[in-house]
């Protein structure tokens, strides 16, 4: 809570899930200790905040560091805090199954006034709330074609770090929660102090919602042709699309994005587009309990029996025993 006799300018709540990423959580607090205080002594002045938990104790990252709750629902008022920002944990379904405990909390808050802000896959527990409806959503695009296939009328904004959507905000996560703390400190403190800290923090820059990610792919200087047609391999990747019909919405030959993409790529659009697509499989076998058939068709591919062809054809066993395997092994050894 607040230690200082100025009202602070604005006011959060900090709703940490049962592994939550410690990487955008410290991000939005370290952003918050800077603009909140003149100098560097981390006092709450011009924004405050509150760790919120369903009981007292400690709520445990992915990375398995602890953070300490300061208060429960029964300790506070909402009607004291502008926003709730609630920190995704490391599966979306486990964070959606989160729905019956967290969702009184939730609804009694949004009833209050409180602006929600979901961060990472914890817009799948707001959905799961009803608390979606009507709202647009950014979503990390490992999770997109799950979500789409769980809340279709939900509007997904894609490509997007995160997206403001009156009482709503989401971030994809990561350092993107950075950029989200930045505008609603600007909107409420000033774009100066809002501003307070980024190069002690060692961030260039707030980053738009737009803001395109190089990182996405290992070289930074593929040429725009190659940027955009890997952003609609993201976007379209449970579709039936073939690389004639990307080469044509990038606006280009096929030839001519085969030619770019073996420049940069060093295989053709279809290969990178195919590899793409066994990757997110590999990644679902590893982060979630789907069937194989919900797999094959977010990545397009129709059904489980021709995902295990080409699954053991790339990676040298089926499906079912690399999951089998991942079971038995701690993450840190993968």
């Amino acid at each position: 809570m607040a230690n200082d006799a100025v009202t602070p300018d604005i006011r959060f709540l900090l709703l940490p899930l049962p592994e939550f990423a410690l990487l955008a959580f410290g991000g939005v607090l370290d952003k918050l200790r800077f603009t909140a205080d003149d100098e560097d002594y981390s006092r709450q002045r011009y924004c405050s905040w509150t760790i919120l938990g369903l009981e007292p104790g400690h709520v445990v990252s992915s990375s398995g560091a602890a953070v300490q709750v300061e208060a429960t629902v029964a300790d506070i008022r909402f009607a004291d805090y502008d926003y709730l920002v609630v920190f995704g944990g490391r599966s979306a379904r486990a964070t959606e199954a989160l729905a019956p405990r967290y969702k009184r909390l939730l609804r009694t808050a949004a009833g209050q006034g409180v602006k929600l802000v979901s961060i990472d896959n914890a817009s799948f527990l707001l959905a799961a709330c009803g608390l979606l409806s009507g709202h647009r959503v950014a979503l990390h695009w490992r999770h997109e074609a799950e979500f789409r296939a769980s809340y279709p009328r939900i509007q997904v904004q894609s490509e997007q770090l995160y997206c403001f959507d009156r009482d709503r905000i989401s971030c994809a996560g990561g350092t993107a929660a950075i950029d989200v703390a930045v505008e609603l400190l600007a909107q409420a403190c000033g774009r100066a102090r809002a501003l307070k800290g980024l190069a002690d923090m060692l961030v260039d820059e707030s980053r738009s919602s737009q803001h395109p990610l190089r990182s996405l792919d290992a070289d930074g200087a593929r040429g725009r042709h190659v940027d955009r047609a890997i952003a609609l391999m993201r976007h379209l990747m449970a579709s039936d699309r073939t690389a004639e019909q990307l080469a044509e919405l990038v606006g280009i030959s096929r030839r001519q994005l085969d030619r770019l993409f073996t420049a940069s790529q060093g295989m053709t659009a279809k290969e990178y587009w195919n590899e793409m697509r066994l990757q997110h499989a590999k990644w679902r076998l590893l982060n979630s309990s789907h069937s194989l058939a919900v797999i094959a068709d977010e990545i397009g591919v129709g059904d489980a029996s021709y995902l295990g062809k080409i699954f053991r054809k790339r990676f040298g066993e089926t499906p079912v025993a690399f999951r089998e395997w991942a079971r038995k092994v701690p993450a840190r050894d993968r």
